[in-house]
């Protein structure tokens, strides 16, 4: 096709260094929209032939997606990507148990948390890695700890990871403060009304754990935890419920402080917001994959797949979004931006990142998250 051979000859332009990447992303962005891109798809229907959905975080994410990933591929490939959003991993996995077989595709999940969830419920694919060569670049570790889980097979292609850490406005919260105190900032008296949080039982209960000098991954004095988690509801002004939303609420300075996702707050350090972040010690870090769902139609999930994980395409994704590629930095130069990102590590080894204990937190989130509700409610 005349369009996918255009695109073939950008990028091979890109790659050798004949177009910058401003040029180079204008081009083809506007061979997607000149080749019947869709815009976001808002329903519920079934994809059609030729056509694959994938969900998202939304915001700068999924506008990341769609101008790095998906455009591009519909472009080279004439398959139509139709691109849904979530809040929340337990909203989205409620909406695929509820569907029908192959109405969701590919979804931007939590790491091996929600890997588990997906595997344990009868929700996983198989994917021929023959299929997807670009998971050569990808770090070895974020590979096989999903293919261990699910019996050496996997369902699912590790794209990003980054950190919820400590996020401040410098104008009220220094630094140093901000480093002395960790997550004990979030129930900190002194702020009362200034202060804000995710309404996900597993981010406050981490925090929690930190705030009462717990490990995350073994607390053993839940009351002490269930307590700090009301004390910080109690001061509070509002749980946020959207990475726009904790972006919105952070740049009109509606509060001071918060944890938030390492990709978000560089984004708002980013347009000149004077925020900071901080990493406490056993802070929460995380890694993404794109997870295919069974019923998916294999062969369009597979070649959408490989063409994410292409280095320029992932790099590009990753410089959009903020967060760093699942790329290992020894096997691919990433460029000047992504070794700049929080939570990046150039060795590839994760080592430095307290990752959740899936088999920990997937085995008491019947009882965690329905005692949270019950809390959030104002018990």
């Amino acid at each position: 096709m005349d369009h996918t051979r255009r695109y073939e000859r950008l990028r091979e332009r890109y790659l050798n260094g004949g177009l910058d990447r401003r040029s180079f992303l204008g081009l083809i962005g506007a061979a997607g929209l000149a080749y019947g891109v869709r815009t976001p798809f808002a329903g519920h229907a079934l994809a059609a032939a030729g056509e694959v959905r994938f969900d998202g975080w939304g915001g700068v994410v999924s506008e990341a997606f769609r101008k790095h990933a998906f455009d591009p591929y519909t472009a080279k490939t004439g398959v139509t990507v139709i691109d849904g959003t979530f809040g929340g991993g337990d909203e989205y996995l409620s909406r695929v148990k509820a569907g029908q077989p192959g109405e969701y595709n590919i979804a931007h999940l939590s790491g091996v948390f929600d890997y588990a969830r997906y595997h344990d419920l009868g929700l996983s694919s198989e994917l021929n890695r023959a299929n997807i060569p670009n998971l050569d670049y990808v770090i070895p570790k974020l590979v096989t700890v999903l293919s261990d889980y699910s019996g050496g097979a996997l369902s699912a292609v590790p794209y990003d990871y980054g950190t919820t850490g400590i996020a401040y406005n410098r104008k009220h919260i220094s630094d140093d403060e901000a480093k002395a105190k960790g997550a004990s900032l979030l129930i900190d008296e002194t702020r009362k009304g200034k202060i804000g949080g995710w309404a996900d039982w597993r981010t406050r209960i981490w925090m929690a754990a930190l705030q009462t000098g717990q490990d995350p991954n073994n607390a053993t004095d839940m009351d002490a935890v269930w307590d700090a988690i009301r004390k910080h509801r109690d001061l509070a002004l509002k749980y946020w419920g959207s990475g726009a939303e904790l972006m919105s609420l952070l740049a009109e300075e509606e509060i001071y402080v918060t944890e938030g996702w390492s990709g978000r707050i560089y984004a708002l350090q980013e347009q000149g917001h004077d925020i900071g972040y901080v990493d406490p010690p056993n802070g929460y870090g995380w890694q993404e994959c794109l997870f295919v769902i069974k019923g998916s139609p294999m062969a369009e999930c597979e070649e959408l797949l490989n063409f994410m994980l292409d280095p320029a395409t992932s790099i590009a994704v990753a410089e959009g979004q903020n967060y760093p590629p699942a790329l290992d930095p020894q096997k691919v130069d990433l460029g000047a931006k992504i070794p700049t990102l929080p939570a990046f590590d150039p060795t590839g080894t994760l080592s430095g990142l307290t990752f959740a204990n899936p088999a920990y937190w997937n085995g008491n989130e019947q009882e965690w998250s329905k005692t949270f509700g019950r809390v959030q409610k104002g018990y």
